[in-house]
């Protein structure tokens, strides 16, 4: 199979979707690998580490897409790079179709197969492919709002583990998963005063053994959100419906609650965000204020640290490129149960129900199709 690897575009994306190393295993498997000069630099990997590996340097973009049966990437295609998309073609990446009518209308026309990383789910509903980067943000988004609670950028002037005679900062994390859990052991480990809501009981029991003595666990609904939003430093929206777009979960009206300067981290930006007030942003201009809170909502949080983001994520998602690839998409898909939980779209039609939903759109079945 021809596997095709283009440089990643969206502002300050710096992350490729496969090493040097995953090349290597894929050229011993007999297949080809066409990587667009420059792809890696970001992440540390030079033309040369891929060519020394076999890999073919295309010069642009447009021969790596072109040239390929089965596209890699890190983010979505933006508009600039939906013309370069072809009926039958094959592109695995993070889509996030629910939280963009016009991305998903694109990739519908194209006539393309897309399967996103972010559905991909075990039998016990784990996301291993949404899991690294979930990881990594929610670890950065303690680094972030710590940084935007300094003056300088218009957060409250407050340190998040506070210092001898002065109370830490409170830190509050909307979910308990994935991202909650890294968020929650950032901040405790920086002597924050944390707080997670989440909806499950069950997950906060768990919780309750594994987290260290400065987090508290909260059942959350509006009530307790109210709450604990009055006098927060910092806010991690922390929230997921796989495939779906988030709730909002922090309204408009609710900020003027907040003590000024506090920052809101918007971690489920990608899937549509969980406070009203939230847009995209980039890791260039990352944050605004509205009413006197600091808004960061960068729609690739890991982008900004690439070296270890590409290695968590490469880690995740190449066995499956490497099934894909063995065994072509169809046999794949029918092989994997996991790996056909992420099929998101198939030749026109939606094969998610949550994207099917966002947009009022025909859902069918991705098994059915498959077979």
């Amino acid at each position: 199979m021809k596997i095709g690897i283009p440089k990643e575009i969206k502002a300050n994306e710096h992350r490729v979707s496969l090493t040097p190393a995953g090349a290597a295993a894929l050229l011993a498997s007999g297949h080809s690998v066409l990587i667009e000069s420059g792809a890696g630099q970001g992440s540390g990997f030079s033309d040369a580490d891929y060519r020394t590996v076999g890999a073919t340097i295309v010069a642009d973009a447009t021969q790596v897409w072109t040239a390929s049966d089965l596209i890699v990437k890190v983010k979505e295609p933006i508009a600039s790079e939906w013309p370069n998309i072809r009926a039958g073609q094959v592109i695995f990446t993070y889509f996030h179709f629910a939280a963009s009518e016009a991305l998903t209308r694109a990739h519908l026309n194209s006539g393309a197969v897309c399967i996103a990383y972010e559905t991909v789910a075990l039998p016990n509903r784990d996301l291993p492919l949404l899991t690294p980067m979930s990881e990594v943000a929610g670890r950065m988004a303690v680094q972030e709002g710590a940084k935007y609670l300094e003056r300088l950028y218009g957060g409250r002037g407050i340190l998040l583990g506070g210092v001898p005679g002065v109370p830490p900062a409170k830190v509050l994390i909307l979910g308990g998963g994935t991202v909650g859990v890294n968020a929650a052991k950032m901040a405790a480990g920086l002597g924050a005063q944390v707080i997670i809501l989440d909806v499950s009981l069950e997950r906060l029991r768990y919780l309750s053994d594994v987290m260290p003595a400065n987090v508290q666990l909260i059942l959350s609904n509006r009530h307790n959100l109210m709450l604990q939003l009055a006098d927060a430093d910092l806010v991690i929206g922390a929230v997921l419906i796989p495939g779906g777009l988030t709730p909002k979960l922090i309204r408009h009206d609710d900020l003027s609650l907040m003590r000024k300067g506090a920052v809101l981290v918007d971690v489920a930006i990608d899937q549509g965000g969980c406070f009203e007030t939230s847009h995209p942003t980039t890791h260039q201009d990352p944050t605004y204020i509205v009413d006197g809170i600091v808004h960061y909502a960068v729609a690739n949080m890991p982008g900004g640290l690439p070296m270890t983001a590409t290695l968590a994520l490469t880690n995740a998602t190449f066995p499956y490129i490497q099934q894909l690839a063995d065994l072509g998409y169809q046999k794949a898909l029918k092989s994997n149960p996991a790996l056909l939980q992420g099929l998101n779209i198939w030749h026109g039609i939606v094969t998610h129900m949550k994207v099917a939903e966002a947009f009022g759109l025909a859902y069918h079945s991705a098994k059915t199709c498959i077979e």
